[in-house]
């Protein structure tokens, strides 16, 4: 194991949805790999926090239509916070004990009392899993790194519907402010 302090790290599962995994070509095998890391997690004493993109009907009326991304999904509706397709995948799903969140814009923290979660339970640490890496990775960095949160991005826990976008935040954006490993086994191991 590196020199993570288990009690001290979280593993954040962003964006991990059903309507979102679902249209990434390789989801059963990007499932199957997430399930194994959080397994990784789990055992070595991380906690687990997962983070969801959701709306409800009031907040989706409240979206402006100078916010291009979420005025589109508002007003089609896809990201209705009730609807079945916004919820965690069920191959993850969370356990007892787990945190879990719902977001209303792009990043995890900055709709969410996540980081006042992550700071109760003592965590300094993020390890980094989500879709998309130019979205929910990106901006959860950039925001976790100015809360001065230690910062790990789990390269086969990402993905991106851009591949040349995803290669080039993994390799020259992300090291600036994170270290970058291709699985969390690897990290823990």
């Amino acid at each position: 194991m590196t020199d993570l302090t288990p009690v001290s790290t979280a593993l954040l599962v962003m964006d991990y949805q059903r309507a979102i995994v679902e249209r990434l070509p390789d989801a059963e095998e990007r499932l199957m790999r997430m399930r194994d890391a959080i397994a990784t997690a789990r055992a070595a004493g991380l906690t687990i926090a997962y983070v969801r993109v959701a709306l409800t009907r009031e907040e989706a009326a409240a979206v402006p239509t100078a916010n291009l991304r979420f005025s589109r999904a508002a007003a089609s509706g896809s990201m209705d916070a009730d609807s079945p397709a916004t919820r965690i995948h069920p191959a993850i799903a969370p356990a007892d004990g787990d945190l879990v969140v719902r977001k209303r814009r792009v990043g995890a923290m900055s709709t969410t009392d996540l980081d006042a979660q992550l700071r109760a339970r003592g965590i300094d640490t993020l390890v980094l899993a989500g879709i998309s890496t130019s979205g929910v990775v990106l901006s959860t960095l950039l925001e976790a790194a100015d809360r001065d949160y230690r910062l790990y991005v789990v390269a086969d826990g990402c993905a991106d519907p851009d591949r040349e976008v995803h290669r080039v935040l993994l390799e020259r954006v992300f090291p600036r402010q994170a270290t970058v490993v291709e699985s969390l086994a690897a990290l823990l191991g």
